[in-house]
């Protein structure tokens, strides 16, 4: 059975959906979020499901779809839901089993520590599907720091990082975190205004050899 792709950031509105939409289409793999936050403009597999155009590519629904824009933990509370981590495994078990050839891409939600209930984050959510990670790092004033602390906290509790994907145009310090890290760079998408599926298949065409080499 394939492991998952797991793919997390170092913060929030990095461009984690964006990097999950080239993935999915560089491998043509399924796609699935499992915890939503936040809907009004629609959700993350809403847009995957636009950006993304190969025929294969299967988007799956989420198991929690939360209103409140908001950490998971507080969207469900104020929802008096507690998302369990038990029944995201056992349909993550469920998808890689019926389609055991087929690599599923799975999109978290904010960082690796972003809580997901009172005792369980993001993080522990990766550890207990047995993924493999993808770290998506945008270029800010900043993110050197952010981007440390992510690759510190992924090798302190054993997260199998296959590299990054850096998105966004801000000075040029890409090879100091992976030197600094240790993880390997997979491609870096650069800043467009207004992403289309016609950027999403150009950028997979970039990086579909690299992914292809750490997979």
């Amino acid at each position: 059975m394939n492991r998952p792709i797991f793919i997390t950031g170092i913060g929030t509105e990095i461009g984690k959906t964006v990097v999950s939409a080239i993935v999915t289409e560089a491998l043509e793999a399924d796609y699935w979020k499992p915890v939503q936050a936040g809907f009004e403009t629609g959700t993350d597999a809403q847009r995957v499901q636009q950006l993304v155009t190969n025929t294969t590519t299967i988007i799956h629904p989420e198991i929690y779809c939360l209103q409140m824009p908001a950490s998971p933990h507080i969207a469900a509370r104020a929802e008096q839901i507690i998302i369990d981590i038990d029944i995201i495994q056992e349909k993550a078990k469920q998808l890689l089993s019926e389609k055991p050839d087929r690599i599923l891409v799975i999109e978290g939600a904010g960082g690796l520590l972003v809580p997901l209930n009172d005792q369980q984050s993001i993080a522990d959510l990766i550890l207990s599907l047995n993924a493999r990670v993808i770290l998506v790092s945008r270029n800010y004033l900043g993110s050197i720091n952010h981007s440390r602390l992510t690759a510190a906290y992924c090798k302190q509790v054993g997260i199998d990082v296959m590299g990054w994907i850096f998105n966004d145009q801000y000075l040029d310090y890409e090879d100091e975190i992976v030197t600094w890290s240790g993880f390997p760079s997979l491609g870096s998408v650069p800043y467009l205004s207004e992403v289309n599926p016609t950027f999403i298949q150009q950028q997979a065409g970039n990086i579909r050899s690299n992914l292809h080499r750490y997979l």
